[in-house]
C-alpha cells in the first residue's frame, strides 16, 4: 500500500441552506490567492470552464511520447518491458500514463508528486499522489533538500523513503517549494466568463418560454367599467384555458384587449465581443493556438505557423520538467536489476509538421552538396 495513500479524516460541517443557489462564477469571483495551492478550486475551474480543460489535455498530447536507452545496452529489453507495462496505480499499465498523469497534475495544480511502490522482486507499480496528500518543507538540516511529507498535522510528517518519491514544480516563485498553477490569473476572466453565459442561459429560459401581458381596456360606456373587474376575470379564464399546454384553442374576446410577449421590446446585449475578449485572455495564458481548440478566429497561415513554433518551445520547456522524472524511475529499476550505467530520455518529435521541415532542410541540403560536388568534379 502506498505511503501516501491513508490520509487523517478532518470534520467538516457539511450544512447549508436550502434555498442558497450555488452559482461557479460567485466562487470565482470570490477567489483570493493565497499563496498556497488549492485543489478542489481548480478543479472546479476546470470543470466550469471547458476550453480550460481541452487546453491541458491539448497540451498533455501534444507533449508527445518518449523512448528510454540504456547506457549499458545489457538490460534494455528488460527497460522496455517495463516501460510498456509496469502497472500504474492500479488502473492501468506503462510509463507513459503515469507520466501524463503527473504532467496533467502539474499543469493543473503547479506541484506534482508520484511514488516508487517496490516488492521483494523490485518495482511493483507506481502512483500518482493526490496533491491534497502531500506537504512540502525544506530539510532543516539541509536547505536545498525537500521533503515530502504527509499533512497529519500542522507542519507534516517526512514520508520514511524520500528516495521512493518525486515531485515536480512548474515556474516556483523566488523561495517557494510549490509550482504556479498555468490557471493562476484565470479567476477574475473565468468568473466574468461564466456570468455572462450564466445570463444567456436566463434570458434564453425567458424568451424559450414566453411570458404574455394580457390587458384590458374598458370602454367609455358605464355598463363596461361596472364590469371591468369581473370582465378580466373571465378574460384571465379564458386565456389560461387557450394557453394550456395539453391542447390547442383559440382565445376569444370582446372589448379592447392588447396582448403582448413581455421583454419583446428589449434589446439582448450581444455577447460575442466580451466572450471572445475573455477567451482571448485565457488562450493566452495557456499558450495554445487558438485553431486547435475550436475556435475559428481569423488568422493567416503565417500567424498560426508562428502560433505552432510558439507551442512547440512551451512543449520542450514542459519536457525538460519531466525528463528527471522519467530518469529518475528508470534508474532505479535498472538498480534493482543490478545495473548502474544510467538512462537517456529521448522525446518524439512533436508534431508531423517538424518532421516534415527537418525533412526538407535535409534533401535541400543534400541537393546542393551534390551540386557543389558535381561542379568540383
Amino acid at each position: 500500500m502506498s505511503i501516501l495513500e491513508k490520509m487523517a479524516k478532518k470534520k467538516v460541517c457539511t450544512s447549508s441552506p436550502q434555498t442558497t443557489r450555488t452559482r461557479p462564477y460567485d466562487l470565482l469571483g470570490n477567489y483570493t490567492s493565497t499563496g498556497v495551492c488549492n485543489p478542489e478550486f481548480y478543479k472546479m475551474l476546470r470543470e466550469s470552464i471547458p476550453i480550460i480543460d481541452t487546453a491541458i489535455y491539448k497540451i498533455v498530447r501534444l507533449t508527445g511520447g518518449f523512448t528510454v536507452v540504456a547506457n549499458n545496452g545489457k538490460n534494455q529489453s528488460q527497460l522496455d518491458d517495463f516501460i510498456r507495462n509496469i502497472n500504474v496505480g492500479g488502473v492501468g499499465n506503462g510509463l507513459q500514463q503515469f507520466i501524463d498523469t503527473y504532467f496533467e497534475q502539474l499543469l493543473t495544480y503547479g506541484t506534482s508528486a508520484g511514488e516508487i511502490i517496490i516488492d521483494s522482486q523490485g518495482i511493483h507499480s507506481l502512483y500518482n499522489v493526490p496533491i491534497r496528500n502531500i506537504m512540502l518543507k525544506r530539510n532543516p538540516q539541509n536547505f536545498n533538500e525537500i521533503l515530502l511529507c504527509r499533512p497529519d498535522n500542522s507542519t507534516g510528517t517526512p514520508v520514511k523513503y524520500q528516495d521512493l518519491v518525486m515531485y515536480s514544480a512548474l515556474n516556483p516563485e523566488a523561495g517557494s517549494v510549490i509550482g504556479t498553477s498555468i490557471l493562476q490569473g484565470l479567476p477574475f476572466v473565468s468568473s466574468i466568463l461564466m456570468r455572462i453565459f450564466d445570463s444567456i442561459g436566463q434570458n434564453w429560459e425567458r424568451a424559450g418560454n414566453l411570458r404574455y401581458a394580457v390587458t384590458y381596456n374598458p370602454g367609455s360606456d358605464m355598463l363596461d367599467r361596472a364590469y371591468a373587474k369581473e370582465r378580466a376575470t373571465q378574460i384571465a379564464t379564458e386565456w389560461a384555458n387557450a394557453m394550456d399546454k395539453n391542447s390547442v384553442k383559440d382565445f376569444v374576446a370582446v372589448g379592447d384587449v392588447q396582448i403582448k410577449v413581455i421583454g419583446a421590446d428589449n434589446q439582448v446585449l450581444d455577447s460575442k465581443i466580451p466572450v471572445r475578449q475573455m477567451l482571448e485572455q485565457i488562450v493566452a495564458k495557456l499558450s495554445v493556438p487558438p485553431f486547435m481548440l475550436g475556435l475559428s478566429w481569423s488568422t493567416t497561415e503565417r500567424m498560426s505557423s508562428q502560433q505552432a513554433d510558439a507551442l512547440t518551445t512551451e512543449l520542450t520547456a514542459y519536457r525538460r520538467i519531466l525528463t528527471p522524472v522519467i530518469e529518475k524511475i528508470c534508474n532505479m529499476y535498472l538498480r534493482l536489476c543490478g545495473n548502474s550505467s544510467g538512462v537517456e530520455v529521448i522525446w518524439d518529435e512533436i508534431t508531423l509538421q517538424d518532421t516534415v521541415e527537418l525533412a526538407k532542410a535535409e534533401l535541400y541540403t543534400a541537393q546542393a552538396k551534390s551540386l557543389l560536388g558535381g561542379d568540383g568534379n
